[in-house]
């Protein structure tokens, strides 16, 4: 889909006079967009990942779906906004998970912490970096630099709660007072739940945390 919607956008570009480059509509393209363009092309995508552009003439909104195939969130399935301001490469793309998840370092309202994404951004930073240190966050979560602190603790003091709160949370039911929906509705697909008797409810509380606690 990437190569179709890159030549696509080829197309477009080479449309104006005196080889101009041009975005939708025949508007000349802006810095932003040649770079995200420039970002999507030479994309690398892990097995893992896929994008998915809800209008093929907007590279500057597009969706990320994370499907981890190992670690503590192994069967899930993670989506996540990306919204490209004018200021990009300068200014890092605002990234959101829309997908609720028990996680240290993504709170209950979606905002990730990572921080390429804040203070590490470089403009030779891509797209392609960003991808992937958020699956990064699926394969080694980090609990020195939480947004959920209630889960970084579990993380720190007892693996083996957090990741039964993992699993918890993604076949769908409560950890402590929050309810998570489960990802399929045919638990059968999912590992932790073949050979294992039921897992007793986790009571733990679940506090939200707005902001990164910057070091």
């Amino acid at each position: 889909m990437i190569k179709l919607f890159s030549l696509k956008q080829q197309k477009k570009d080479e449309e104006s006079a005196g080889g101009n480059r041009t975005g939708a509509g025949g508007k000349k393209a802006s810095a932003a967009q040649l770079r995200i363009q420039k970002d999507i092309n030479e994309l690398n995508l892990p097995k893992t990942c896929e994008i998915n552009f809800p209008d093929d003439d907007d590279l500057l909104n597009f969706r990320l779906i994370i499907s981890p195939d190992e670690g503590f969130y192994k069967g899930g399935k993670f989506v996540f906004s990306f919204k490209v301001g004018q200021g990009y490469p300068h200014d890092p793309p605002k990234v959101k998970c829309e997908t609720m998840v028990y996680h240290p370092n993504i709170d209950l309202e979606g905002n990730v912490c990572l921080n390429i994404l804040r203070e590490d951004w470089k403009p030779v930073l891509t797209v392609n970096s960003i991808i992937y240190g958020l699956q990064y966050l699926f394969l080694e979560p980090n609990p020195e630099d939480p947004l959920n602190k209630e889960a970084a603790e579990v993380l720190q003091t007892n693996r083996r709660l957090f990741e039964q709160n993992v699993h918890r949370s993604l076949r769908g039911g409560y950890v402590g007072a929050t309810y998570f929906e489960s990802f399929d509705t045919n638990n059968r697909h999912h590992p932790w739940l073949i050979g294992e008797e039921e897992e007793p409810v986790i009571t733990a509380s679940i506090k939200q945390v707005d902001f990164c606690n910057f070091l």
